[in-house]
């Protein structure tokens, strides 16, 4: 068995006298996408907050390669690239741009060669490279941001809402990348509501209801999650 990588051990989070997250209990292994499952209001946004630092845990933890992020949370930044549900970067800039401006930022530049063969790495049109990110799709500004996390050598991805807003072309190039990823060692920690995709390219499925986990789905071997057992599962929570 590969080495934990994320970790969530009792974890729980409240905001005042709001319980958020109850007992929060999940691993995944090197390589894993582990992807949590849940409606509006679920826990999910919370969980990745807690998990980069940005909300302390009420009881239990979040860990990252074995070290607590309330504890140690510059040290686990350093390991997570963290993708929006609308990613961030600058309009005006093209891809090359916005990949270099940031990679100085954190003091880590590279080859005009390197960052051109990361970005064929996600699929990212050439043609595109020197158009301004204002002019790019929710798409391409994902594969953009993907490419700045592998050149910054981050080995964990956390996805908030990955394939919202995407056309059906986008979102089975985002599931070949997240695929690709998972196989080269990466391990991808996404949250959403979409159960196809959770169960076309995750492992492993926790659901979420209420701030709790109320079922945990495992991939077979070989093979993917049953899409028609996660959707019942999910529908019978009713509002989650």
């Amino acid at each position: 068995m590969s080495e934990i990588v994320i970790q969530a051990d009792n974890l729980c989070v409240a905001v005042g006298s709001k319980k958020i997250l109850n007992n929060v209990n999940f691993i995944a292994h090197k390589g894993d996408v582990l992807a949590l499952l849940g409606g509006n209001g679920a826990g999910k946004s919370t969980t990745i907050k807690t998990f980069l630092g940005l909300i302390p845990p009420s009881l239990g933890s979040a860990q990252i390669l074995g070290q607590a992020v309330h504890q140690n949370t510059q040290l686990v930044r350093q390991k997570v690239a963290y993708l929006p549900e609308s990613v961030m970067l600058y309009g005006h800039l093209n891809a090359i741009e916005n990949i270099r401006y940031f990679l100085s930022l954190g003091k880590k530049p590279t080859s005009e060669q390197v960052i051109h063969a990361t970005l064929e790495k996600v699929a990212l049109q050439p043609q595109a490279w020197q158009r301004p990110l204002g002019e790019y799709s929710k798409g391409m500004r994902q594969k953009t941001a993907i490419a700045l996390a592998l050149l910054r050598e981050a080995p964990i991805l956390f996805l908030d809402e990955p394939t919202s807003g995407l056309d059906p072309v986008a979102i089975d190039e985002f599931n070949q990348l997240v695929t690709q990823l998972s196989a080269q060692g990466v391990t991808i920690f996404m949250v959403t509501h979409d159960v196809y995709g959770a169960c076309h390219v995750a492992n492993r499925i926790g659901l979420l209801r209420d701030g709790e986990i109320v079922d945990m789905f495992n991939a077979p071997e070989n093979g993917n999650i049953d899409t028609e057992a996660v959707h019942v599962a999910f529908a019978q929570g009713g509002r989650t």
